[in-house]
């Protein structure tokens, strides 16, 4: 309805391309040849769509990396759910790796487009979900306190398991409220996606393109939390190393990135990422 009302003719009813347990998608082709990429879920989209388009939004505007372009989000006009419009890519096609992690370092090395992470504070506009998980953004100008609280803290607690809570609270010790862990860095707001795994980036027109974010502004090196699934080659390592080197204490910090990520899991998922996350976390004590 949106897209009619917006001037474009709609060829046929569209075609499901997919979905995930809160959504379900479909490509939408317009009689001009244009195709757009529709997703919808029974909840308002101030609650599902609205964290999705800003921060698709927020990767687009660094003019550093393909993405789809957001047209608009609402909720539907007749009955309940929402729905998002954006950009359909055509996915499936190679890409370079090596410039594929030139991309992320110029992403990571952009300045930021919203003032307040531009002025050198971490967050994000709004609260927004990684998977069906609650990320919570409001902004914090030290970034280790942002993550102690708004990511591992958060998510220790959502898990409600009293011997995780012990854990958490000996790491807290042990590393001065995670101080330890960045001694000798200076950390700056980067734009992240957030949520970059395999099934989040591909190869579109010979260039890898990244979607379905949880974006916020935080330490460049929060974006590889998911790397344990993510499918990163060593090309693709040369490529982001070229522009963005090393830090110092890079393997203890990927080590509490990657719990981040091991504990939404066990959040959404259960089983064997409580072990996982378990075991990240004691080798920081």
């Amino acid at each position: 309805e949106w897209l009619e009302a917006n001037g474009y003719e709609i060829a046929g009813t569209g075609r499901a391309a997919g979905g995930s347990g809160w959504s379900s998608t479909s490509k939408i082709k317009t009689k001009d040849g244009k195709e757009f990429f529709v997703k919808r879920a029974n909840q308002p989209a101030e609650l599902m769509f609205r964290g999705e388009a800003l921060g698709l939004r927020a990767l687009y505007d660094t003019k550093t990396i393909r993405v789809p372009n957001v047209l608009h989000y609402g909720d539907n006009k007749i009955g309940s759910g929402s729905f998002i419009i954006m950009e359909s890519l055509t996915m499936g096609g190679g890409y370079d790796s090596y410039e594929f992690g030139r991309d992320m370092a110029r992403l990571h090395l952009a300045t930021p487009t919203v003032k307040e992470a531009a002025q050198g504070s971490f967050g994000f506009p709004i609260d927004n979900t990684i998977g069906a998980t609650s990320q919570p953004n409001g902004w914090m100008d030290d970034w280790v306190e942002f993550f102690r609280i708004r990511r591992i803290g958060h998510q220790v607690k959502l898990a409600r398991d009293s011997d995780l809570s012990s854990l958490w609270e000996k790491v807290q010790k042990k590393t001065d409220n995670l101080k330890t862990l960045f001694q000798d860095i200076t950390v700056k707001p980067s734009t992240l996606h957030g949520d970059l795994w395999s099934g989040n980036y591909g190869g579109v027109d010979g260039r890898a393109a990244i979607f379905d974010p949880a974006v916020y502004y935080g330490h460049h090196e929060a974006e590889w939390g998911m790397s344990w699934c993510a499918g990163f080659g060593g090309r693709f390592w040369e490529g982001y190393r070229s522009l963005i080197p090393e830090d110092p204490g890079f393997q203890k910090r990927a080590i509490l990135y990657e719990a981040y990520h091991k504990l939404n899991h066990y959040n959404l998922f259960g089983g064997g990422y409580y072990s996982d996350a378990y075991r990240l976390l004691s080798s920081l004590c």
